[in-house]
């Protein structure tokens, strides 16, 4: 893989080589490639190991591609249908008790799921597909699609897929399809407390 992005300190060309593509190109995702992909995710680093994701998907033109796809906002509907698949990644709010703690409201079943995420994009990028990850969604409707209880919360939707030519999607997409930069690690990363002149108060 040939790196898309240069970093300003040496790291694996693999996370230089993820990004989030809109265009794809409708092709078909073998079964055994998806649960590749979610294996990787299954790996994940949690809390207590209490492993609290879940993931929900759709295979191109099975039977729930449609519904599935209703519950991308409609931004992400004008590209996510030429995806292989799209999976909802959900996590349990709860964290379960055992001998040593009562059961109990996680407070770390988000932060969690995105480890997941990760594993999982970067899986996909390693087998030579894109994936995306969407907090566009129709948070409305999806517990009854999906057929949640309060406990699961859904997190974000990702799509996965081969990249296609950015001359596939719409002209106000196109400018778009290119991977993103990042803050300088000078930006990020300090030694000792956090500098005060960062510490700015949004007005509200």
């Amino acid at each position: 893989m040939t790196p898309a992005r240069t970093p300003d300190h040496p790291i694996a060309p693999l996370f230089l080589s993820r990004w989030s593509p809109r265009a794809y190109d409708a092709s078909d995702l073998p079964v055994a490639d998806l649960l590749t992909i979610l294996e990787a995710g299954r790996w994940a680093p949690s809390a207590y190991n209490v492993q609290p994701w879940r993931f929900l998907y759709a295979l191109r033109g099975d039977t729930y591609w449609q519904s599935f796809l209703s519950l991308l906002d409609p931004f992400n509907q004008r590209w996510a249908g030429e995806a292989s698949a799209l999976i909802f990644l959900l996590s349990d709010t709860v964290m379960p008790g055992d001998e040593t703690r009562p059961m109990t409201r996680s407070k770390y079943h988000s932060f969690d799921a995105g480890a997941a995420w990760m594993q999982i994009a970067l899986q996909a990028t390693s087998l030579g597909y894109a994936a995306h990850a969407m907090a566009g969604l129709d948070f409305e409707n999806a517990s009854k699609v999906l057929g949640l209880s309060k406990r699961f919360n859904l997190e974000v939707g990702i799509t996965i897929g081969r990249r296609a030519e950015a001359a596939n999607l719409a002209d106000d997409l196109k400018a778009r399809e290119v991977p993103s930069g990042r803050r300088s690690l000078e930006q990020m990363a300090f030694a000792g407390p956090f500098p005060e002149r960062f510490n700015v108060i949004a007005a509200e």
